[in-house]
């Protein structure tokens, strides 16, 4: 069985509750990335701030410009610990629509999993496969 440990990414970055919305804004803008775990000093997962989380600053900028980012991200977040199953993983992204997911040991963030690791997976599988039927 493939597990959370197997395929999630280990550079996570991460950011801390306070950090200024604008700050996290330029940290995903400058790494590509759509989401970001909002820890604690000691890595705990508080939370976790997504694009779409910071979408209403398009609509209330003068509002919001000097908020954090407590004042955006999602919690309580979903995540798994690094033992659990992909295909776990994989079912509550669909029932949930959410495009990735902290991995944790014992509520610490030590990886995360996005829709496109499962892609890869699905990718690997289908190869795997190919080169098995393809010899008969």
């Amino acid at each position: 069985m493939l597990l959370a440990k197997d395929i999630m990414t280990t550079h996570v970055i991460c950011i801390h509750k306070d950090t200024p919305i604008f700050e996290a804004i330029d940290i995903m803008v400058t790494n590509g990335i759509t989401g970001i775990p909002v820890v604690t000093d000691d890595s705990i997962l508080v939370g976790i701030l997504s694009e779409q989380d910071v979408l209403r600053l398009f609509h209330n900028y003068e509002e919001e410009k000097n908020k954090i980012v407590s004042d955006f991200m999602t919690q309580p977040v979903i995540h798994f610990e690094e033992n659990e199953s992909v295909k776990d993983i994989c079912t509550c992204m669909m029932h949930n629509s959410i495009r990735r997911v902290p991995v944790t040991l014992d509520d610490k963030v030590v990886g995360l999993i996005s829709r496109s690791d499962i892609l890869k997976q699905i990718q690997n599988l289908h190869k795997i496969n190919w080169a098995v039927t393809s010899k008969y």
